[in-house]
């Protein structure tokens, strides 16, 4: 919202953002890609399918938005206007809809698997797995305790998809993956791999 954004001579259409999106994905394939919300919902959807790896959603970003809980947005205390605008719950029920799952993972930043760490783990395939397997369980955890009714419809088959995909891809961790899954779905919270 400020007039550098509306009157910048370097603007990127967005044809040229989805090309560059691509790009980076090629170019550095471990490399985390986050998409805000400032893209409409249209792009977004789009490039999803690039190898954009984080999203945001229900973001509020005027000063004092989160306490006031302003459903609108106010331009003259925001930075920028969002482009997408949509609940959590209406974003995650899309992201399931084209087939992916939500992960509201962090293990990874608990665990030390960050930095160089994290890139050895990713570059090696071994992180994947843990990736795999703490996605369906916060997504499983957030579903039950804050996915719309609409929501829990269409996630409850990625969560079937995902599951199977783990028996069939680790056998070995499965157990101990459906145990953990249990305690989630009788009310345990936090767990992950």
């Amino acid at each position: 919202n400020i007039p550098f954004t509306e009157d910048s001579p370097y603007k990127v259409a967005d044809e040229d953002f989805k090309k560059i999106i691509t790009v980076v994905r090629l170019a550095i394939p471990y490399t985390g890609m986050i998409l805000t919300a400032r893209e409409t919902p249209e792009i977004r959807r789009d490039v999803i399918h690039s190898g954009v790896t984080q999203i945001d959603a229900s973001s509020k970003i005027g000063i004092g938005a989160y306490a006031a809980n302003l459903q609108n947005q106010e331009g003259s205390k925001q930075q920028f206007l969002l482009g997408d605008t949509r609940s959590l719950d209406e974003v995650v029920r899309e992201l399931a809809w084209m087939g992916y799952i939500t992960s509201f993972c962090t293990a990874g930043y608990r665990c030390g698997r960050t930095g160089r760490h994290i890139m050895d783990l990713l570059r090696s395939g071994k992180e994947g797995k843990f990736c795999k397997l703490n996605a369906v369980l916060t997504f499983r955890e957030w579903v039950d305790d804050f996915a719309s009714e609409e929501t829990k419809v269409v996630a409850e088959e990625i969560i079937i998809k995902e599951v199977d995909e783990i028996k069939q891809a680790m056998p070995e961790i499965f157990p101990q993956f459906m145990k953990y899954y249990e305690q989630i779905r009788q009310g345990g919270r936090d767990i992950y791999f």
